[in-house]
């Protein structure tokens, strides 16, 4: 009696440890695949694609007033011509009447020139040289001659600086050179490290754009 019932007891406390195993497994499975469902939806984005070379590049050349542009037909020379932009934006073409240039790129007026053209060309070909551009920037700070730039070109930071007569090496930080600018009616500030240009460690010049304001900061210094 005693060895039935004892014999029937650890069969049922068999049973019950199965059970209780089979239960864990469920419950670690379900476990396991609810943080499998939560990693994956919580999977860290990939980062942003780098910028790409195109992306530093300098802006396309684009005609302002008081440039001056070396217009030729390879088909009808006799339409050559050398014109200033005047400051309503226009020039005057011999036999073609005006035309707005302020704005457009070398080849955008070309196209245009083209169609105004159409009838006299028997060759569709037009060419736009920028010969000389009004550019004119500000040099303030630790320079030597601060004032006004003008240039018939666009010019590098270091070019306007150098314009302006130097560095006031006694006095300049060249570590960080700023330039505003004017941009969709509000002005912009851009730190360039003109140290690590003149060190031959930074290759690629900070172009400027007309009107803007160079200023080189002096030197912090306790004394």
């Amino acid at each position: 009696m005693i060895t039935g019932s004892t014999t029937a007891v650890c069969g049922q406390n068999s049973s019950g440890n199965d059970s209780a195993r089979r239960l864990v497994r469920q419950t670690l499975g379900a476990v396991a695949l609810g943080l499998v469902a939560m990693f994956a939806g919580c999977q860290v984005p990939p980062p942003p694609s780098p910028i790409t070379k195109a992306d530093s590049q300098p802006e396309v050349l684009t005609i302002r007033s008081g440039d001056v542009l070396k217009i030729s037909f390879p088909g009808a020379p006799n339409l050559d011509t050398t014109q200033q932009v005047r400051r309503d934006g226009r020039i005057t073409m011999p036999l073609g009447g005006e035309v707005v240039a302020v704005g457009l790129t070398p080849s955008g007026l070309e196209q245009e020139l083209v169609k105004v053209f159409a009838s006299q060309l028997v060759s569709k070909e037009v060419s736009v040289t920028v010969v000389s551009s009004n550019f004119t920037v500000f040099v303030s700070g630790a320079v030597v001659h601060p004032g006004k730039v003008v240039s018939d070109h666009p010019i590098s930071v270091l070019e306007a600086v150098m314009e302006a007569g130097g560095f006031d090496n006694a006095k300049a930080d060249m570590r960080a050179v700023v330039v505003t600018r004017q941009e969709a009616g509000q002005y912009k500030n851009y730190t360039v490290d003109l140290k690590l240009v003149l060190e031959g460690k930074q290759t690629e010049p900070f172009y400027l754009k007309p009107s803007d304001v160079v200023f080189v900061p002096e030197r912090f210094s306790w004394f």
